[in-house]
């Protein structure tokens, strides 16, 4: 090869020579024929190229390879291949020759070749021959042939969700066969890795699948009962295995089978105490399940018949019940809480926190006589709460509620009430007058409530001949009245029972017979006066109930009704969504301070109509309950001066002692709040009190000598009452705690012979409802200032009060004097010597005694400063009385009486004169600053003048 390039060489030089020789035109045709005639053939190459690139790459592998041929080969430059061109505007590929004889080359990509931008390209390529020589001139190219190149994808794209999370809705119990799709997609562009090829369920324990495709469904039935709503993760995976960069969130929902009725309450709902009105159900509303309703009525219900005597009511006295609600006055309380002065139910069985009697049939209880008066006038009242269910076993006797019989000798029954059949049945037998004819004495009334084991308030108005029964506020007329003959007049007592009738006659042994069974409560009798409709409503009231918070914006077409007691609200309108705004605004209250801790059952029934249906869909009640919770407790704190002294001569007065000035009645609860028992706070409260009562210790008062005292006006300004005896002082009513510190700060203790009197000792303790919150005991001890007394003839007292710069006269001793005494036995000077003795013993104890009194009177009266009781000695009046009177001589005194009455001094003097100095000391000490008068005569008694001594 190399000798023919030569020789080909040798051939065109020559030509070369001799063309320059014959001029320049010339000699350029000649190469061009000399080219024509070395290169004569143009370069070939395929006519399409298919290729391959992949992804990130420079390579690029054609099919066939790129090879260009020519037939001038192996003439040197015009068989050989010098370049491929492509063809395009802004092609990311080149292509190179690998080897200009073989015709060899390569296409490759001049930039990284994304698939995601550009899949695949299309363009031209022609190869070039090297031409005739060295300069590359005269070369020629093939022809066009097209090369077609796909980019091979790289998986680098993970899947992704169309949407970060998913819901559905399913109703319980169906299988479906597609709850919803989700869908996730790549961006990888080859149908391998950008294509999702599986779906997965990273949640476990599910009862939920997925398909290649994406669809979610159900393997089990759901239930709306056992869970509302699910959630799940959700992960894709392409053809290439390749999991999503993040899971999705599908949720679902279970909704219960539509089946009308009330959505959205709550079955328990707490009340706080003093909370006032508390909505029921705020966010209750009506699911029809789009059932063409065209009216609704709905009841609700609060149920209360086994809190105390069917609802929450106040828990006082009966007395003091009748007193809040205005009754008259002289209403006989025929079951009060069992006292040694109301000692006839003290056999009864009772439920003490309610005052509640339960009668088993088997007791009785019997009326002192004088607590009811035999004439009850035409006009009286029998009030009652009552419990009562049949018994089978006496359904045929009667149940004696109330009776009023004769208690020896026969069975005349003068007036009773009893149950009968459940009939409540009232017998009044008059007394026989003028006209003996018959007159009505039999009333029945047949009621359901008698008999269905409910608590409710009875009031028998007694207008005589017209007898009007009220239970639970509501006028009931009797459905039947019987006649019967007057009851002739005798002197036999009567019995008055409460629980069975007595029987004192026709009997061999005078027994109860007639037992009732149930329970009462609040048994009250009233002669002579009927009570009011307002009475009536009052006593018998609920202090909870149904409420409507708003009813401005109940909204059209809503009618509204309560019975009397608001326990039942019957609530109706042809709109559903005024309807649910009613119900919403339904609410509990309870009015009192300290509720009666317990749940309150509550029921919602409905009645539809619907738009000329035969059947309409039903609406199931709605059975819920008020949790009223625990009322915080007070502790109810009595506190003042529980000791001090007074002199004998206050309590002789009219007025007394006052024992309780500075009596204070406070009340106090812990907060809930606090972070601990050591630190908790407490916070005063304010709330009525129904009974203060005063105790006599120590044994009870002596009505000849002392008493409690305490001025009825003080209890009728501030509507309160009370009893007195000598155990004691009791007062009660509702009131404020300032109202019953008044009353107690004016109650006075007068004893007309304190004399033998050392001290007395009280007990205060009150209560709120009838004993349900008491206070502490609070105990007092008043001690007595005595007096002290000695006779005229006891010289020696002016040695003990006389002041200072009083001193005694002395007399001349006459000669007659000394003979006198001088034939006195000597026994009687012995005599003399021990009765002196024993009278300086007993002066000195009493300045003793004296002197302590004063201290502790001292004492008392500092620690009374905040009651202004302070004993201000500056205005205190002490009279001395000598023992001896002394008086001038030639007064007409005997002058042998006086020179006995020296004598004795001088004994005196002699004897104690070493004590008495301290005792003098002491005795002036403890009387203080006394007014002494100089006159010549002296009293014999040592007096306290409290007329100037503030109280």
């Amino acid at each position: 090869m190399l000798a023919g390039r030569l020789c080909w060489a040798l051939l065109l030089l020559a030509l070369g020579v001799g063309s320059g020789r014959g001029g320049g035109g010339g000699s350029s045709r000649r190469r061009r024929l000399l080219a024509a005639k070395v290169n004569k053939h143009k370069p070939w190459i395929e006519t399409s190229y298919h290729g391959v690139i992949t992804e990130n790459n420079d390579t690029v592998i054609l099919d066939p390879p790129l090879v260009a041929l020519d037939k001038d080969a192996p003439v040197p430059f015009a068989g050989e291949i010098c370049a491929f061109k492509i063809h395009g505007q802004e092609l990311p590929f080149e292509a190179v020759v690998l080897n200009k004889t073989s015709g060899e080359g390569r296409l490759r990509a001049k930039s990284p070749i994304d698939c995601e931008l550009q899949k695949e390209y299309t363009f031209i390529i022609q190869a070039y021959d090297c031409g005739a020589g060295p300069q590359e001139t005269a070369w020629k190219k093939s022809h066009k042939a097209v090369v077609h190149i796909q980019v091979k994808d790289v998986n680098e794209f993970a899947p992704t969700f169309k949407e970060p999370a998913y819901k559905a809705v399913v109703t319980e119990g169906k299988i479906y066969d597609s709850i919803l799709q989700v869908e996730a997609i790549d961006e990888d562009c080859s149908p391998q890795y950008s294509q999702i090829c599986n779906y997965e369920i990273v949640t476990t324990d599910v009862p939920f699948a997925i398909d290649r495709n994406g669809n979610i469904r159900n393997t089990e039935k759901l239930n709306y009962d056992k869970q509302h709503q699910y959630e799940i993760l959700v992960t894709a995976y392409d053809c290439g295995q390749k999991p999503a960069s993040q899971d999705t969130l599908v949720q679902v929902d279970v909704k219960p089978v539509c089946k009308p009725g009330w959505q959205d309450w709550t079955k328990r709902i707490e009340y706080q105490p003093g909370a006032g009105s508390v909505p029921l159900f705020p966010s209750i509303h009506l699911e029809t399940c789009d059932g063409a309703v065209s009216s609704i009525q709905i009841t609700t219900e609060l149920q209360t018949n086994y809190i105390g005597k069917g609802c929450d009511r106040e828990t006082y006295s009966e007395k003091s019940l009748q007193k809040l609600c205005g009754a008259s006055s002289g209403i006989i309380d025929l079951l009060p809480s069992p006292t040694a002065a109301t000692n006839w139910t003290s056999g009864l069985l009772v439920d003490s926190s309610e005052m509640i009697f339960k009668f088993d049939g088997r007791q009785g209880a019997k009326i002192p006589d004088g607590i009811v008066p035999k004439n009850l006038t035409d006009q009286f009242t029998i009030t009652m709460w009552m419990k009562h269910s049949p018994s089978p076993s006496v359904r045929a006797e009667k149940e004696t509620i109330l009776c009023n019989s004769d208690k020896t000798e026969m069975n005349r029954h003068h007036y009773a009430l009893y149950v009968h059949n459940c009939r409540l049945v009232f017998l009044l037998r008059k007394d026989f007058d003028q006209a003996d004819t018959f007159r009505p004495a039999e009333f029945h009334w047949k009621l359901d409530q008698i008999c269905d084991k409910e608590w409710h308030y009875y009031v028998i108005n007694v207008e005589f001949p017209v007898v009007t029964l009220y239970m639970d506020g509501a006028t009931y007329e009797p459905y039947l009245v019987t006649n019967d003959w007057p009851i002739h007049p005798s002197h036999i007592a009567m019995q008055l029972t409460v629980g069975a009738c007595w029987q004192g006659g026709e009997v061999t042994k005078p027994r109860f017979a007639q037992f009732f069974h149930g329970s009462l409560a609040s048994l009250t009798i009233r002669p002579g006066k009927m009570e009011s409709q307002k009475v009536i409503s009052c006593l018998q009231a609920c202090k909870e109930g149904l409420d409507i918070n708003s009813l401005e914006s109940l909204g059209q077409g809503i009618k509204y009704h309560f019975n009397p007691s608001q326990s039942t609200l019957v609530m109706e309108g042809d709109d559903i969504g005024n309807i649910n705004r009613a119900l919403q605004k339904v609410s509990y209250i309870n009015s009192r301070q300290f509720p009666t801790a317990g749940v309150r059952r509550l029921k919602v029934s409905s009645k539809v109509q619907c738009f000329g249906e035969d059947v309409c869909i039903s609406i199931p009640d709605v059975d819920a309950y008020v949790m009223v919770l625990q009322a915080i407790e007070p502790q109810i704190t009595l506190r003042g001066t529980d000791r001090f002294w007074r002199p004998t001569a206050q309590f002789e007065t009219a007025r007394g002692v006052i024992l309780f000035p500075d009596i204070k009645i406070v009340s106090t609860f812990t907060r809930a709040d606090a972070p601990a028992p050591k630190s908790a706070v407490l916070e005063e409260m304010l709330h009525n009190l129904d009974f203060c009562d005063i105790l006599v210790l120590g044994g009870d008062l002596d009505p000849r000598q002392e008493c409690l005292e305490l001025n009825h006006s003080e209890l009728h300004q501030r509507h309160l009452d009370a009893t007195n005896s000598t155990a004691g002082y009791s007062i009660y009513g509702v009131g404020s705690m300032s109202r019953y510190e008044q009353v107690l700060r004016h109650i006075h203790y007068r004893n007309w012979r304190p004399a033998s009197l050392e001290a007395r000792r009280f007990r205060v303790k009150c209560s709120e409802l009838n004993g349900r919150y008491t206070s502490n005991e609070f105990n007092l001890e008043v001690s007595v200032l005595h007096e002290v007394r000695v006779s005229d003839k006891e010289h020696v007292n002016h040695l003990i009060v006389q002041p200072p710069f009083l001193q005694s006269v002395h007399h001349p001793e006459p000669r007659t004097s000394v003979q006198r005494s001088s034939v006195v036995p000597s026994i009687a000077t012995v005599v003399v010597i021990i009765s002196v003795c024993m009278l300086v013993f007993v002066v000195a104890m009493g300045v003793y005694r004296v002197r302590i009194a004063h201290q502790h009177f001292t004492e008392e009266t500092e620690a009374a400063k905040e009651a202004e009781m302070d004993w201000d000695d500056s205005a205190l009046t002490i009279t001395v009385n000598p023992m001896e009177k002394h008086e001038a001589p030639g007064r007409g005194e005997d002058e042998t009486d006086e020179e006995e009455e020296e004598e004795v001094e001088e004994e005196i003097s002699s004897s104690s004169s070493d004590s008495d100095d301290s005792e003098e000391e002491e005795a002036e000490e403890g009387m203080g600053r006394g007014r002494h008068g100089q006159s010549g005569a002296r009293q014999a008694q040592l007096e306290w003048d409290d007329s100037t001594l503030p109280y």
